[in-house]
């Protein structure tokens, strides 16, 4: 095997390293991974046309890229600040903001592109 190929699957083997220690020790990546299966099942039950799929995978992997650069900085300001301090606190919160913002930036595509498709399917259970 030549070296390029060894050194591309190591870099792979370090990004899924990554990936479940965020699984492994966040609560909240826990929350994302249950509701991104959720939200992948049901757009496949509304069979959403390619563009909806476009915007609800840029979606999901916005909250996830939230996720772990709020991870990767969070374990940076607790190794580079072992004692508290307020700016290492600022920059924790500001972190977790950009994970909040996302999540709620996820809710709202999900209202405009999942909403009217899954009252399409459900509304004639409705009807009298």
């Amino acid at each position: 095997m030549n070296e390029f190929l060894r050194l591309r699957i190591r870099a792979f083997g370090y990004a899924f390293s990554g990936w479940w220690y965020v699984i492994r020790t966040q609560r909240n990546a826990w929350i994302h991974a249950i509701i991104s299966i959720v939200i992948v099942v049901l757009c496949l039950f509304l069979n959403l046309p390619a563009r909806d799929w476009a915007v609800i995978i840029l979606t999901i992997a916005l909250v996830w890229i939230s996720e772990f650069l709020n991870t990767a900085l969070e374990a940076v300001v607790d190794l580079a600040m072992p004692i508290h301090h307020p700016l290492a606190r600022v920059g924790k919160d500001v972190g977790a903001a950009a994970v909040l913002i996302s999540a709620i930036a996820a809710v709202l595509v999900g209202i405009f592109i999942i909403g009217p498709a899954l009252w399409q399917k459900i509304a004639p259970f409705f009807a009298r």
